[in-house]
């Protein structure tokens, strides 16, 4: 990755439709969209999840899903097929997670740890899946400081590793690399590995200055990821090595949350109720 560029002075621009602290972002790939970029926003408290609309001019919330539980969890989507993709989000039970079918919002299954596992709530999901292989397979982080890979369709856990002394607050994985990232309440950010066996194994860490990751999102040209703070900071580092490059002060308020769009548009979200977003170094 060549020298970067410096990090705007400021957001692009600010959403302030919420009515609550903003706990989860994702972005919808525009080919989902009819090509128009769509944001997911949660709040936390209000037992919603919302779908925005974000063509040129609008901030519209167009559809809403009623969550069961009310929580830190963050929710995860993953692209099923023209305008269909599949939402996981936390379940009635503490430790359950329920995948979703959208815009249906139809269940598919709900996911329960075996009664002797114990690792808690779950306090963050990854939805993805393979370019092989269409089976969805999802990566949840719990209270206990666990990352656990669950394939859905077998609603069965595959490995199980132990990453962090405190709760998973976020995760992201690179399915390109077999490797992920996850962050907790502590400093420590987690960088783990998938074999082909699917089984999970720490790789590296590396440890912040300030404790408390809300969350951690890869960009998806594998480049650079963001993570966001309980510090008020947004701060971006090169995937790859892991070298910090930016560090974003806007909110007044911890940031809960960070995504990506394919295009490179960084959004984030504060118990500020505000979604900043942000246009960083360009995508290659």
């Amino acid at each position: 990755m060549a020298a970067p560029f410096p990090p705007p002075p400021g957001p692009r621009f600010v959403l302030r439709g919420t009515q609550s602290p903003v706990n989860t972002l994702h972005f919808c790939p525009a080919s989902q969209a009819l090509g128009n970029p769509l944001l997911f926003s949660g709040q936390g408290r209000d037992l919603r999840l919302c779908l925005w609309d974000l063509a040129e001019g609008r901030n519209t919330i167009m559809d809403t899903v009623q969550l069961d539980s009310v929580g830190f969890c963050k929710s995860s989507v993953l692209a099923r097929g023209q305008l269909c993709w599949m939402l996981a989000v936390p379940g009635k039970g503490s430790d359950e997670v329920q995948i979703l079918e959208m815009p249906s919002k139809t269940s598919v299954c709900t996911l329960k740890p075996e009664a002797d596992a114990k690792p808690g709530m779950p306090m963050c999901l990854g939805l993805w899946q393979t370019n092989s292989s269409p089976r969805p397979l999802l990566l949840a982080g719990y209270e206990d400081g666990s990352v656990t890979l669950w394939d859905i369709l077998e609603r069965k856990v595959c490995s199980r590793i132990a990453c962090h002394e405190e709760p998973v607050m976020g995760l992201d994985f690179d399915s390109q690399k077999a490797k992920g990232v996850s962050g907790s309440a502590g400093k420590v950010l987690a960088v783990w590995s998938l074999d082909g066996q699917q089984s999970l194994q720490v790789y590296k860490t590396h440890e912040l200055t300030n404790p408390g990751i809300a969350e951690v999102t890869i960009r998806p040209d594998h480049k650079i990821l963001a993570t966001a703070g309980w510090d008020h900071r947004i701060r971006v580092f090169h995937w790859r090595t892991m070298k910090p490059l930016a560090v974003l002060a806007f909110h007044s308020a911890s940031v809960y949350c960070v995504a990506f769009a394919t295009d490179g548009l960084l959004a984030a979200g504060s118990k500020d109720q505000r979604i900043s977003i942000w246009s960083l170094y360009p995508c290659s």
